[in-house]
């Protein structure tokens, strides 16, 4: 077997982590190829690598001194060094990332540093081989990812390395120059290496033991996923639950791969195992509960909406001229909802109703604000009778007062509009009926 591992930022956040990651890399020799993160915090008042590049760089762009900055940085890599007592000194490391900040080489590449560099560390401590990201993923002149070129490129790379380290989070462009991926890219590196090599399983170590059922924050102790698709996995990341970068899914999902959400301070829990399809059911009729709060829908009234061609079309056109992306658009024979991000659409809610009224011609037009959307998730939903009953009499029961109802043909999840103030109290509701009570 061939076993890519991802380490999360407070999973190499001190030397005593990096030996957590070591014995865990050591104690299994199929997992060859290991993916860093940068630094995390290593207690909660403390200052994640990247967020002291990205100041060290903030100093450097506006031509003030940065040398304090870009110091304390090295001193928490020299910290990690000295604590694995490893003959390693990253001086012209950081002399040349000081040249490249003088000569303002962009944002992008002073973030790339924190995994470059415990790239640079994890394989001097593990004795693999040490492949620097830009190299091997590639960005096209639009700064968007290329995967074909980039899957070809690293496959024909680590065909010939038994054993590497490849940071995650950057690449760079056909002419070098570094870019980044998102917050939280590294897991997306994870994946594109896992596509290269055909490997067996996708680890991706953080600090906590897989997917929970719903959010901590509004259910005390819910249980973790022990299995879930890619589909439901990114219905509930849409939605907020975030473990997993979700454009992490994409590569491997092209080829099968699983992945499997590990914890590197419990490494005996198994996990939540993220699959393409499953035989096995769910623990609970659903996989997960997720939502976010922060929406606003805006209400399109037509008698015999429904016979006129393009009518929906024109409605929807109105967002797109805007920039304007949209959430959830359920109708009726005479009436049409749109959802959209309230912060989005505020600075030009006017513009829109404009342009609607123009393109469209309603009878009428009504704004709603203080939404929020809850996604009830679960492939067991489908095959389970009256689940949509039990939901909406669970909610009724709490008083909570539904917007909206949408449910896709796949019949996978049904989201649920209510008003901000009643999101908890809705997530709690259904928790309950399906996973506390269980009746």
């Amino acid at each position: 077997m061939k076993k890519v591992v991802k380490f999360g930022g407070s999973s190499l956040a001190s030397a005593e982590q990096f030996r957590k990651v070591g014995d865990i890399i050591r104690s299994d020799p199929d997992r060859v190829y290991v993916i860093p993160s940068a630094p995390g915090k290593r207690h909660s008042k403390d200052t994640k690598v990247t967020d002291m590049l990205y100041k060290a760089y903030a100093l450097a762009e506006a031509g003030k001194d940065f040398d304090k900055q870009l110091g304390d940085i090295k001193a928490r890599y020299d910290e990690i060094i000295n604590g694995l007592t490893l003959d390693l000194d990253l001086s012209d490391e950081f002399a040349t990332i000081a040249a490249n900040f003088k000569d303002k080489k962009g944002s992008d590449y002073a973030a790339s540093r924190g995994e470059y560099l415990n790239g640079i560390i994890m394989a001097a401590y593990l004795d693999y081989e040490f492949i620097d990201s830009a190299t091997v993923v590639v960005f096209d002149e639009n700064g968007d990812f290329d995967p074909e070129k980039t899957n070809k490129l690293m496959a024909k790379r680590l065909e010939k390395t038994p054993k590497a380290v490849v940071p995650g989070f950057y690449g760079a462009y056909e002419d070098g120059r570094i870019k980044t991926f998102s917050r939280g890219g590294s897991d997306i590196t994870g994946s594109i290496v896992s596509r290269a090599i055909k490997a067996d399983v996708y680890e991706n170590w953080t600090d906590v033991s897989g997917f929970l059922v719903a959010d901590p924050r509004i259910i005390d102790k819910p249980p973790y996923i022990e299995t879930i698709t890619y589909t439901e996995l990114r219905e509930l990341a849409y939605m907020g639950a975030s473990v997993l970068h979700e454009d992490a899914i994409f590569p491997v999902r092209k080829e099968g791969i699983p992945i499997n959400i590990r914890n590197t301070n419990k490494p005996e829990d198994p996990g939540t195992w993220i699959v393409e399809s499953t035989a096995k059911k769910s623990r609970f009729v659903i996989t997960g509960i997720a939502g976010k709060k922060g929406f606003c829908c805006v209400n399109v009234m037509k008698d015999q909406m429904n016979s006129e061609v393009g009518f929906v079309r024109r409605v929807l056109q109105a967002f797109e001229d805007q920039h304007i992306s949209i959430e959830h658009v359920p109708s009726g024979i005479d009436t049409m909802t749109v959802f959209v991000q309230e912060d989005e659409f505020i600075e030009k809610e006017q513009a829109v109703v404009s342009e609607i009224h123009r393109l469209a011609h309603p009878d009428m037009l009504e704004i709603e604000s203080d939404l929020a959307l809850v996604a009830v998730v679960g492939r067991g939903m489908k095959s389970t009778r009256g689940t949509a009953g039990r939901i909406f009499s669970a909610l009724a029961h709490a008083s909570v007062n539904v917007r909206m109802i949408d449910q896709g043909s796949s019949e996978l999840n049904i989201i649920i509009g209510v008003e901000n103030r009643d999101f908890e109290k809705a997530i709690a509701a259904i928790y309950d009926i399906f996973v506390t009570t269980q009746v």
